[in-house]
């Protein structure tokens, strides 16, 4: 772990090994932290962001340690995509992608971080100036998910520093590696002792003391509904600023005059990629009545062909599921799927490969025959799992699409741009895609309606979310007002 510029062990002296998804090997020993740790963390960061070392630098210095982070981060890329594919499973053609991604955004928020200087604005009192101001917010609690464990990191990492803020970051503590190796590149890149920590263990020590600490000025998290609501109301402890993104059940909307070929490649790639372990995954297929039996014969038969494997074979398209638990909750919504009536029509089963056998693979599945009233059609199973569904309108679509408790994503597909303009209008959701599935980008706020979370991340409103808006008024002829004569 990382704590006021030193690396240490934890102070227990426990350790947790680290797993390979695809055959069990343990790849590492990381140092299990609980809360005195995580007390240790938040004072170090307390005291470097009431010292001012950091926060007080001008914004173009603070700009250029993320920027020069983002540049080390690219220098190491295939060092990193190696380690993200080893601790998560997914193909290293994704982990190589990912990690472009993140560099970009450490250079997107390095370039941002003096673009906010402040707004001037007119006074209606005579005699006066006002000007209001962003400020950083102090300490950052940080956790993140064990999916997209350094992409998740980075979204919050560049726009905290970049802000002004001092940070406590908190992986997942089965996927820690990749958050190591760039903590070891922000002490490359100089920041401040104190500035950046990084605490390793679970979730029911560090990340609660994270979140109800009252040194800790803002609750930044990424992971499932339940545990969301538990820091939601440990952070009312001290009324801090929250920022949560809880996942999604997102439908994929697709039109009888959608181009066929395509929309059915991309309904593949919505729900399957990295086994469906994505909080934005279309696990809910929409499908216009019309074409519906064509579309799924279709669908299933490319479902069949998808290549299971090792993220190293380049032959690979999806990996194993992160864990034997996290494979065995899948498979409890599977039960539940055909219990309430679902058809099973691919999938539904570990795979007989020998080679895949001690890894936690999964086949991708199919249910048709869904009713939006199913624990699977509303539930976020969080792995190879697709349920169907049928409409008629595009009235009817909308209401089915959005008749959940989740608004983070959905894609519609067709070719009629009226419609398209329709849907997207109508949908409670943060990030709607047309003809198109899983783009993102620095430059565009991600984030969720209802239950999905709050707040946003990644643009501008990114580095907002780390900030404090601050009026200042002056008087410029200040002279008495003699109320109390």
């Amino acid at each position: 772990m990382y704590i006021n510029g030193e690396w240490v062990n934890a102070k227990s002296g426990e350790t947790r090994d680290i797993i390979n998804p695809y055959n069990q090997d343990v790849i590492a020993c990381a140092a299990e932290g609980n809360e005195e740790d995580s007390r240790a963390a938040i004072q170090a960061a307390r005291v470097a962001f009431d010292e001012g070392s950091f926060s007080t630098l001008p914004a173009s210095e603070r700009g250029e340690f993320v920027y020069r982070i983002g540049t080390l981060i690219r220098r190491d890329l295939q060092e990193l995509a190696e380690l993200e594919t080893l601790d998560t499973g997914k193909t290293v053609e994704e982990s190589r992608a990912d990690m472009a991604d993140i560099a970009n955004v450490f250079l997107y928020f390095g370039g941002l971080a003096d673009k906010n200087g402040g707004e001037v604005i007119e006074s209606p009192i005579p005699n006066s100036e006002s000007k209001v101001v962003r400020e950083p917010v102090g300490v950052c609690g940080q956790i993140t998910p064990w999916n997209y464990p350094l992409l998740q990191a980075a979204w919050k990492i560049a726009p905290a520093l970049a802000a002004g803020n001092t940070i406590v970051m908190k992986p997942s503590e089965i996927t820690p590696l990749t958050t190591v190796k760039v903590f070891k590149l922000i002490e490359e890149a100089g920041i401040p002792k104190g500035v950046a920590n990084l605490v390793l263990g679970s979730g029911a020590s560090v990340g609660a003391e994270l979140s109800v600490n009252d040194d800790v000025d803002l609750i930044s998290f990424t992971g499932g509904i339940e545990t969301g609501k538990k820091v939601m109301q440990a952070a009312s402890h001290n009324v801090k600023k929250i920022a949560l993104e809880l996942g999604g059940k997102n439908p994929n909307i697709v039109f009888a005059d959608a181009d066929f070929e395509t929309a059915v490649d991309q309904a593949l790639n919505a729900v399957f990629f990295h086994a469906g372990q994505v909080c934005s995954a279309g696990s809910r297929l929409l499908i216009e009545e019309s074409i519906h039996d064509e579309f799924v014969e279709v669908l299933i038969e490319r479902t069949k062909q998808i290549k299971l494997g090792n993220g190293f074979d380049e032959n690979t398209q999806s990996g194993p599921m992160i864990s034997a638990e996290h494979r065995a909750k899948v498979e409890n919504y599977v039960e539940i799927g055909q219990k309430e009536g679902a058809k099973l029509a691919v999938g539904g089963k570990r795979p007989d490969d020998p080679e895949l056998q001690n890894g936690f693979f999964y086949l991708p599945t199919i249910f048709t025959n869904c009713t939006n009233d199913m624990r699977i059609v509303q539930e976020e199973v969080f792995g190879p799992v697709l349920t169907v569904e049928t409409f008629q309108t595009k009235e009817e679509a909308v209401k089915l699409a959005n008749d959940t408790i989740y608004g983070l994503a959905g894609a519609v597909w067709t070719q009629d741009l009226n419609k398209a303009e329709f849907v997207a209008a109508r949908l409670r959701m943060g990030t709607v895609w047309i003809n198109d599935f899983h783009p993102y980008f620095a430059q565009a706020p991600w984030g969720g309606y209802k239950q999905s979370g709050i707040g946003r991340e990644l643009g501008p409103e990114g580095i907002d979310e780390y900030t404090e808006v601050k009026h200042i008024y002056r008087n410029t002829q200040p002279k008495p007002v003699n109320w109390f004569k």
